[in-house]
């Protein structure tokens, strides 16, 4: 048996629990060390996981740190990972990997230089609903993927985050925030993207935050807060994806995929679990199918929104050899297609990606066995 992968985690704010509560259900991760730049969260999360409270620079001098997890702001995700992969560090990076693709490059250039791992978020695909719908279209259920929809509506984060002030300036709008969720869930069944062709606009130009204990009580958006795309995929299917923080009510899905033989539709990408329905032309109605991998997490529980499965599958590929699937070239051409998109909104004309990516190969559901045993041991 491995020794665990010992990680630090940078960044205690919103997403702090859900990375920590989500890790330790992986008997192999360890958290050792948090810090933060408010010392006052890094004490409190240490208290809560019982891991060293440390500033940055004394985590990343600590020798029984492998991995860092960087949770900051989208905004400070390049300056933290340059500093984690300085101190020789492997890293894995919230969602989006940096606010630009130029920052990105940068960040993927060091740790190949420096020959260090490199995982990033989103990680959802690895879910049992992300499997079970790629392994349905590699296996033919809707005979050739021609077309597909993704509907990205509100987060409504002015209810529920003291200050998602971020989520309205550069760095944030539905398109970094919650696109790369879906842009990832569609590269992991429909391959890389090729061009991109949008159009935004920002909805109301003030937010009023009625979240309980907010810090801020109005937000000038400085961002477009309603994107509407169409994507070409190199295998050629098409995609038409809305991405929005002006949709409050609506009865639209998360994500269709449309065949030449049947139709599949997905859950919310934001989680790993969840029905994947299939309707085969001629069917009288739609069929739920079973999960390719074991669930991480009891389907329709706050658990869902637990993180870590990214961090277990970094640690996997360090210790064992076994296939990396969140990586850092999925996440930068997701960054890719998502920032082309908005160049497209300011100029009207399409895009041509320069990027690619490999296809992420399925996972063999080791990690969702892992959670489920650890859930059932300690409810």
């Amino acid at each position: 048996m491995h020794v665990p992968v010992r990680v630090g985690v940078i960044g205690c704010g919103n997403i702090f629990s859900r990375y920590a509560t989500g890790m330790s259900r992986f008997p192999g991760l360890e958290l050792v060390a948090v810090a933060d730049v408010d010392a006052a969260r890094a004490h409190v999360a240490a208290a809560e996981t019982g891991a060293a409270a440390c500033t940055v620079d004394g985590l990343l001098g600590r020798t029984d740190v492998e991995v860092v997890v960087n949770i900051t702001p989208p905004t400070a995700h390049a300056a933290v990972s340059e500093q984690a992969l300085a101190a020789g560090k492997h890293l894995y990076v919230e969602k989006p990997l940096a606010d630009t693709t130029a920052a990105a490059r940068a960040t993927l250039a060091e740790a190949d230089r420096r020959g260090l791992m490199l995982g990033a978020a989103p990680d959802t695909f690895l879910g049992s609903a992300g499997q079970t719908a790629r392994a349905a279209i590699d296996a033919g259920a809707i005979g050739e993927p021609v077309g597909a929809t993704a509907f990205v509506t509100h987060s409504q984060a002015e209810t529920w985050h003291p200050d998602p002030t971020f989520l309205f300036q550069p760095g944030g709008g539905p398109a970094l925030d919650m696109g790369p969720y879906y842009l990832t869930a569609l590269v992991n069944c429909l391959g890389p993207v090729s061009a991109v062709y949008g159009a935004s606009r920002i909805g109301a130009p003030q937010r009023t935050v009625t979240a309980p204990g907010r810090l801020v009580d109005r937000i000038d958006v400085a961002v477009p807060t309603h994107t509407a795309a169409t994507l070409t995929f190199a295998s050629g299917a098409l995609a038409t994806v809305m991405m929005s923080f002006d949709v409050w009510d609506h009865h639209l899905p998360f994500i269709e995929i449309y065949g030449t033989e049947g139709t599949l539709s997905l859950p919310d990408p934001n989680g790993y679990d969840g029905p994947v329905l299939l309707r085969r032309h001629g069917d009288p109605q739609w069929a739920e199918l079973p999960p390719a991998v074991p669930p991480l997490a009891r389907p329709g529980t706050d658990e869902q929104l637990l993180r870590g499965i990214g961090v277990a599958d970094l640690a996997a590929a360090l210790r064992d050899g076994r296939p990396h699937h969140a990586t850092a070239g999925l996440a930068f051409h997701v960054l890719d297609a998502l920032e082309s998109i908005g160049v497209s909104a300011g100029t009207g004309a399409p895009v041509e990606l320069a990027s690619t990516c490999e296809r992420p190969e399925p996972v063999d559901g080791t990690y969702g066995a892992e959670a489920l045993k650890t859930l059932e041991t300690h409810p």
